[in-house]
């Protein structure tokens, strides 16, 4: 498994050479990342900034599709082609490590010590061996998104605990003349945010711990994991505050106004914010009830490819500095909506207190990040387990304890060798 990306290379370095190079000058490096208008428009306006205050450095930006992008990456660097800084998902950072792609920061610019107390502590995922090989710019993290139209009209407030949070879900749930809903309490789905909310949330506030051994042992078959499961499919079974599946998915219900809360990332804000007529407002994700809160963060890196040497290299750890500068992390919130890896940036009374992106920023406090060995493969065991108890009718223990030996065969797989 750990073998794949390094396969990939192989397959894709015969085609790398009809890669375009770059053209000449002072010194010139590219910078690739996945096509999202938001983050091309915000690194637009850093490498602006970033050649205003180094005239003597160009710096070309490069952006394909996210299904073509992995695969253009681990073509062309081995070829000596393509970027010399890089943007990949955290759960990549193994295999870019093990495939040669990615180069260590130098620690005299990118001291270990010092990012480990400026940076919020999910980004300690990056070191290896004591040495940084990333940093974000941004981190995500879950919120609680709520329709003000609907609450308003059911007389509820916002949901600042689980158990209020049915509680509000019942009072926002309607149904038609045949029992049929026509509007959530809340979404529900495992193919979107939900797998996080279940795995470093509930499982947390419900007294668990879902993984051990640095997230390479399953560890949610367990009374905490079954109380979370119970928890997460009874808002259907139970309360009937919910369906899977409601208008495909759960995203697009609650842009139609048909669904009164969502459980969604940060990245969310960006397109809620461009969605005629819906009024809606986000509170920090609901608290257990000894008030235990939890979040799940997760994070895209810049990182210097092994491609980048000589003057290209010294051009690119300037680059690298510049893009996780507290300057940057906030160009980035403000045009992205993705929230500021430091706290510095992150917890100043603005940001901290605002009223968008305040809550997502307050929970990066006590939020963590999975390890993923294969982040979509371990989704779809939770979305299996999920659709067998509400589809197949299977007793919802058996289920988790399916679910908990089919992930632990992956992590099993891919951490074999």
């Amino acid at each position: 498994m750990r073998n794949k990306l390094k396969s990939l290379i192989l397959a894709g370095a015969a085609t790398a050479a009809l890669l375009p190079g770059a053209a000449s000058a002072d010194v010139e490096i590219e910078y690739w990342q996945y096509f999202f208008d938001a983050r091309v428009e915000a690194m637009e306006q850093l490498i602006a900034s970033f050649e205003e205050e180094n005239p003597d450095i160009t710096v070309t930006m490069t952006h394909f599709p996210y299904a073509d992008y992995r695969t253009k990456v681990a073509a062309a660097i081995p070829a000596g082609e393509g970027p010399d800084v890089v943007q990949l998902f955290y759960g990549w950072l193994n295999d870019y490590i093990e495939a040669g792609l990615i180069q260590p920061l130098p620690t005299d610019t990118f001291d270990p010590d010092v990012i480990d107390a400026e940076f919020f502590p999910m980004v300690g995922a990056m070191k290896k061996d004591g040495v940084y090989y990333a940093l974000p710019t941004a981190v995500r993290s879950l919120a609680l998104f709520y329709n003000e139209r609907l609450l308003e009209a059911a007389g509820v407030e916002p949901p600042t605990t689980l158990d209020e949070l049915v509680e509000v879900a019942a009072a926002t749930t309607e149904r038609d003349g045949a029992g049929n809903i026509t509007q959530v309490g809340i979404t529900t789905g495992m193919t979107a945010q939900d797998h996080h909310w279940f795995r470093e949330v509930l499982i947390r506030q419900f007294g668990g711990e879902p993984y051990l051994d640095d997230y390479q042992t399953v560890n949610y078959d367990t009374e905490a994991g079954r109380a979370a499961l119970d928890y997460y499919t009874g808002l259907q079974s139970e309360h009937g505050v919910t369906i899977e599946g409601f208008m495909d998915e759960p995203q697009a219900a609650f842009k139609a106004g048909r669904a009164a809360m969502h459980i969604d990332g940060s990245f969310r804000i960006g397109s809620l914010a461009d969605q005629r007529g819906l009024r809606w407002g986000v509170t920090e994700l609901p608290a257990a009830a000894d008030g235990t809160q939890s979040n799940y963060s997760s994070y895209w890196v810049n990182a210097i490819t092994s491609k980048a040497e000589g003057e290209k290299l010294e051009a690119a750890v300037k680059f690298m500095e510049f893009i996780t500068s507290d300057e940057a992390m906030q160009v980035w919130l403000d045009v992205v909506g993705e929230l500021p890896a430091k706290p510095s940036v992150g917890m100043t009374d603005d940001n901290a207190n605002d009223e968008v992106f305040g809550p997502f920023i307050r929970g990066l406090e006590y939020a963590h990040t999975t390890i993923f060995a294969n982040e979509s493969s371990q989704r779809q065991v939770l979305v299996d387990m999920v659709s067998q108890i509400n589809i197949g009718g299977q007793e919802p223990g058996e289920s988790l304890s399916e679910a908990a030996a089919a992930e632990q065969a992956i992590l099993d797989d891919y951490y074999a060798d």
